[in-house]
């Protein structure tokens, strides 16, 4: 088992990079989440974790170069990595690097050791999951980004994706519903 990988990723010419970001779907994604993908044609579909069955990865594969790590149900899953650095780049360089791990915050705070191991990788934004709470946060030079959960429904919380695009000009970072494609704000 692989504890971290890297992957180097181009930002298009003329468009921002866009990537898909979904967590914890449990073996079962929403029956719209393809259609969603179609939608945004993302260049990158990034799972941050709790896959289940690996299908989901080979399903998520026809809509993007796909990145995915392991969470805390997915124990038997040896091809896929505790953690990812994704180092986005342009034509004129660097831009910013995402580390992708499961679980990431303790309530509202980042947690220490990714905290050390962001900072080890000089990554200025988190990709996470496990909550099923998708929310946007900085904390201090890193910002988190948990895309919610597209898998079954958990209590009263709702079924979305996250969408980043990157660009040299900034990342912009929102969540959308999955049932209908539109942007999901927070109650």
């Amino acid at each position: 088992m692989k504890s971290l990988v890297r992957r180097r990723v181009r930002v298009p010419v003329g468009r921002p990079l866009r990537v898909a970001v979904v967590a914890d779907t449990h073996s079962r994604p929403h029956p719209k989440l393809c259609e969603r993908l179609g939608e945004i044609a993302p260049d990158l579909v990034v799972h941050a974790g709790d896959i289940g069955d690996l299908s989901v990865l080979e399903m998520l594969r026809p809509y993007g170069e796909v990145v995915a790590v392991r969470g805390n149900i997915d124990v038997k899953v040896n091809d896929v990595p505790d953690h990812a650095v994704v180092q986005v780049e342009d034509e004129r360089g660097a831009l910013v690097n995402v580390l992708v791990t499961h679980i990431a915050v303790y309530g509202a705070k980042l947690r220490a050791e990714v905290l050390r191991l962001a900072t080890k990788e000089s990554a200025q934004l988190v990709f996470c999951g496990h909550s099923h709470v998708p929310f946007v946060s900085n904390r201090g030079a890193v910002a988190v980004f948990n895309p919610g959960s597209v898998g079954p429904k958990r209590f009263h919380l709702p079924i979305v994706l996250g969408l980043a695009t990157i660009a040299r000009e900034g990342i912009s970072l929102v969540h959308l519903d999955v049932a209908t494609g539109e942007r999901w704000l927070p109650p």
